[in-house]
């Protein structure tokens, strides 16, 4: 067999996963906080980009059509954020402008200095004890400043602080007392003795070691712990279960009165140590700002806030190219001047997909910002990807980790997606989370004096023109967290 070599030319078409793409992607799906970080540590490792302040002129808009329009909503965008859709952006943006000197191309500028909770000015400037005054007490400041006033004996004190130590946030003790016995060198019984006084101090329920013990507390400091209500501290699992007969029984009292114990267990704390520490709550900063038109039509815009404030110092750059010495020099400043672009690039891209998905939601889910929940339609992704040509994932993505602010209230693009329930007639199908409402609503409704079984609220959303099966009606009422028809009833005859 003879072999034969020949030259041959072959054209294809391939995609390929450049580290661009792979980066204009991941971008597409972080929220605020994380893109925050992602371009502050392109900052710090480029040093092309920089930032620049903010003059609050620049908006991103988009007007969504008023109820009916058929058309998807296009976004109105600003010369500096249509600008990766034209050639040499960086120099139209420039031009356009009117920017001479520093080649800058930015996508927003920079945050308005930042303003307290309350809108009051930041507290830069303030003394230490006009801070220290404003400050709320720990929950350690508080334990400490009564071991000073109660405790006067050396030793005692020694015990008790080790034991503060062993104090969480929500105010239980953590380690054991053999330990901290073994620790000083001391008996035993005498550390529980000054455990013993620990309990009594304020807050009612710290230095508890389980939540029964720490309930029982709480009840000996309003001088409620009697037998009855130690036998049902002693059987929570019961409670949670509900199981109220069994409790009547070990308890030994009458419906009435484990009415009025079960009420008593609901109004103590189960954590008076975080009535001190609070949990530090990370407020949502919405992505999108949404508000109404005077002709019945929504505006839907970026929040210019949560946009990174970006640009590409060409000047700079120009600049250090002069005196580039060696290949690998410009190189490297080549190299960083194209990561740079093509970072603010994809900023760029990332706002203009983000209002688009954004203004399209709202105008197919124009019912729900008119007229609330029952009013949701069933979407799904492919219905806005369709809208407004883009894939599915590319949808998928911008609505991770994104939050739009309406008139009714601050929600996750995410939400809007829901699946659909057919209706009974034939008619337009429901969304899965108007249903869930109208459950709800229904069993917070039902009749004093009876309970509505999942059969009978069935029945109930047939007359509706909703077709659902009673497993599903049972599926949501558990994820909602709503008791049984029976555990309900129960609770009622109880006056729970």
């Amino acid at each position: 067999m003879a072999f034969s070599q020949r030259l041959e030319l072959r054209q294809t078409q391939a995609l390929v996963m450049t580290p661009q793409l792979q980066q204009a992607i991941k971008m597409l799906q972080l929220s605020n906080l994380e893109l925050t970080n992602f371009v502050d540590a392109e900052i710090q490792q480029n040093p092309l980009l920089e930032r620049r302040e903010w003059n609050g002129e620049e908006t991103v808009t988009a007007p969504a059509p008023t109820n009916g329009a058929e058309t998807p909503t296009t976004a109105a965008l600003p010369e500096g954020l249509a600008a990766d859709l034209i050639p040499d952006a960086a120099e139209h943006w420039q031009a356009a402008s009117g920017v001479e000197g520093d080649g800058s191309f930015d996508l927003a500028e920079e945050a308005q200095p930042w303003r307290g909770r309350n809108g009051s000015p930041s507290d830069e400037g303030r003394s230490a004890i006009e801070l220290a005054a404003t400050r709320p007490r720990s929950l350690r400041e508080h334990v400490l400043e009564q071991i000073g006033t109660d405790f006067s004996d050396r030793a005692d004190q020694l015990i008790a602080l080790h034991l503060l130590d062993q104090l969480d946030e929500n105010g239980y003790l953590g380690g054991a007392l053999e330990a901290v016995a073994e620790l000083l060198g001391c008996a035993l019984p005498r550390v529980e003795a000054v455990l013993m006084r620990l309990q009594q101090f304020d807050p009612p329920g710290v230095f508890a070691r389980n939540l029964p013990e720490c309930l029982a507390l709480q009840l000996r400091d309003r001088n409620r712990l009697d037998p009855a209500m130690q036998a049902l501290l002693d059987n929570l699992p019961l409670l949670a279960a509900r199981n109220i007969p069994a409790l009547l029984r070990i308890c030994r009292v009458d419906a009435e009165d484990m009415a009025q114990m079960i009420a008593e267990i609901k109004s103590l704390d189960p954590r008076p140590g975080l009535a001190f520490d609070p949990p530090l709550a990370q407020p949502v900063v919405p992505d999108i700002l949404m508000r109404a038109q005077a002709d019945g039509g929504w505006v839907v815009e970026l929040n210019a806030e949560t946009l990174p404030r970006v640009l590409v110092n060409n000047k700079y750059h120009a600049k250090i190219s002069r005196v580039a010495r060696s290949k690998a020099e410009r190189d490297y400043l080549s190299e960083r001047l194209q990561a740079a672009n093509w970072l603010v690039k994809s900023l760029h891209q990332r706002a203009t997909t983000i209002l688009k998905v954004a203004a399209e939601i709202v105008r197919q889910q124009d019912a729900f910002f008119r007229h609330g929940v029952q009013a949701l339609r069933p979407l799904i992704l492919r219905d806005i990807a369709e809208a407004i040509g883009m894939h599915e994932s590319t949808v998928s993505r911008v609505t991770s980790n994104k939050y739009i602010a309406t008139p009714r209230g601050l929600y996750e693009l995410k939400y809007f997606f829901t699946s659909s329930i057919p209706a009974a007639s034939g008619g337009d199908a429901h969304s899965a989370e108007a249903v869930r409402h109208m459950i709800r609503n229904l069993i917070d409704n039902e009749p004093p004096g009876a309970t509505l079984s999942d059969e009978r609220i069935v029945e109930l959303l047939q007359r509706e023109g909703i077709d659902i099966a009673r497993r599903t009606v049972a599926k949501y009422r558990e994820a909602m967290r709503i008791p049984s028809s029976v555990q309900r009833r129960r609770e009622k005859l109880l006056l729970i």
